[in-house]
Parts: structure tokens; sequence; C-alpha cells
């Protein structure tokens, strides 16, 4: 059973020596206030994105062990959160589909060391776009789903088993279906790969068809969108939606149109893990807010 809300983030912030939470608009807010004594209202999840498994190259000398330790950084924290997501790009992409299952394996084995019940998986484009997503369904099961979780509705969209990076209009019919069942006041996470914006284009930083995709959740009061792709912390605004991107777990991309080419950020021996990290988000049920914490990939020896 999880710890109460603000011990668990007093205890995670600690063990982890994190200093900066950013401040995001409530997810739970629309449900109405609930009392400061509801601890069941009151929980926390983790994503991480853009493990890359396999990826082997001067970015990154140490990526066989990097997702090694970042579990071992996890299962290091006394306390557990709810669950975890990671938001796609899983696998390091390969035009071979027995390296690819091959990896997809390895990494399902490695995050079931994971100290935590409920996890949370779904593709990037180097899972899926070679495939159309074949892969992925046969080791983790489906690239598009929802779930809900105390009185937060959540749903992973696949914009990245389309080569052509569409979400699609089966998809896109399939997301409006789906949440005109949980009403517009509905308190809403979507998590995907891709931005949904047009972040920067030129580096494949969008989704082709992501302002359709944005047009349906408008209407609805309390939406905030996670995903991964740029290897970095971004956080953006679509009218009243909160785009919030998470750093990779391999190496750092530079900043949207900041050099003229793409390219990882240099490796630095002296801080191997420079740059790379996941995010807590916790929902506070009694108070409608969410909170981002950014932890660094490993904790930061004392």
């Amino acid at each position: 059973m999880p710890m109460p809300f603000h011990g668990s983030r007093r205890d995670i912030l600690k063990l982890t020596a994190v200093g900066g939470v950013v401040f995001a608009s409530g997810l739970v807010g629309a449900q109405g206030k609930k009392k400061k004594s509801d601890a069941s209202s009151d929980f926390f999840f983790l994503q991480l994105s853009d493990t890359h498994w396999g990826y082997s190259g001067v970015s990154n000398p140490q990526a066989d062990v990097t997702l090694k330790k970042v579990v071992e950084t996890i299962n290091g924290v006394s306390v557990r959160p709810d669950f975890v997501v990671f938001t796609g790009d899983l696998t390091h992409k390969t035009d071979d589909g027995a390296v690819r299952r091959e990896r997809m394996a390895e990494f399902k084995q490695i995050v079931s060391q994971l100290d935590i019940k409920t996890v949370h998986l779904m593709p990037g484009e180097h899972d899926a776009d070679q495939d159309a997503g074949r892969a992925f369904q046969e080791n983790f099961g489906a690239t598009h789903y929802t779930f809900d979780h105390k009185g937060v509705h959540f749903v992973a969209l696949d914009n990245v088993s389309d080569p052509t990076t569409g979400v699609g209009a089966a998809q896109i019919d399939w997301l409006s279906a789906d949440l005109k069942k949980v009403g517009r006041n509905a308190p809403i996470v979507l998590l995907t790969h891709r931005p949904l914006f047009d972040l920067y284009p030129e580096w494949d930083w969008s989704t082709k068809d992501g302002a359709k995709v944005i047009d349906v959740l408008l209407p609805y009061k309390h939406v905030t969108v996670f995903y991964g792709h740029i290897h970095q912390e971004n956080h953006h605004q679509t009218g009243h939606i909160a785009h919030h991107a998470a750093r990779s777990l391999v190496f750092p991309l530079p900043a949207p149109g900041s050099v003229p080419k793409k390219a990882p950020l240099p490796w630095d021996p002296a801080a191997p893990f420079a740059g790379l990290g996941y995010r807590q988000i916790d929902v506070e049920g009694h108070d409608g807010d969410t909170k981002l914490t950014e932890l660094p990939a490993v904790k930061p020896r004392a």
C-alpha cells in the first residue's frame, strides 16, 4: 500500500538529492476539492523515456548499463510510486526484425526487476516504425490504450507506428469516442511519444496530424500531455493544455533549432549520466495540483 503523498515526496527528494519542482495545472480539480484526510486521492507516478536499449556508440559508452542503474536507483528508494510509464523508444532502431525482438526481450527482463507492481509501456519510432508496431505488440501488447487511476483518465496514444509520423483517422476517432465517455470535466492525462504540436518539424519533433488530436482534446477542461522523443525537459502550452517532455535515459539532445544539425550532446566521462533523468509526477487530490519533479538517472553520491 503506498504511503501518504506528503511523506513520499519528502523521502523521494531527500534520497535523490533533487531540488527543482515545476508546477503544472491541476488534473483532479475538476472533480472538486478532496478532503485533506482522503489520502486515497493522492498519488504519484514516474515517467521514464527513451531508454534506447541496444544503442552502442560514443554518445553513451555505458548504454549497456544505464537502464540497469536506473532500475537500481528507483528500487533503492524506500517509497514506491503507484505505477511507472515509459513514453517510448524502449529499444534502439534496427532493420533486423530478430534483433529488434531480442532487444525487446532484454528490455522486458531488465524492467521486470523494478520493484513496482504496475508498469505501462508504449512505443517510440525506434520500436515501431520499421514494422508498424508488430514486434512491440508481440512483446508488450497494444500500442494505444486507456486506463484509469484514482479518478484520473489516462490515454496512451500511438504516433509512431505510422512511419509518416501520423496518428491516423481511426485512432483519432477512437480517442474522440473514448473521451466522450469520461466527460468534459474529467481529469485527463495523455501519454505519447512525439510532441503533438510543431516543436521543431525539421528535426521530426512534431506529429503530422497532431493538430487534429489537440482539436479533440481542447473541449476538455483538464488535460495534461506527457511525451518523450526530444531527450530533454520541455514545457509548452496549446491553449489550456500543458505539454511536458521528459529527459532521455541514453543521451541528451540539443535545444530545438539551437544547432544546424541535430546530434547527441558530447559524452562527458567525468559526468557519465549528466543530462539523463526521469520524472516524478505528484497528483494532489485534495487541492487539484500536480507537481513535476525532475530526477537524475542515477542518485548522486553524497
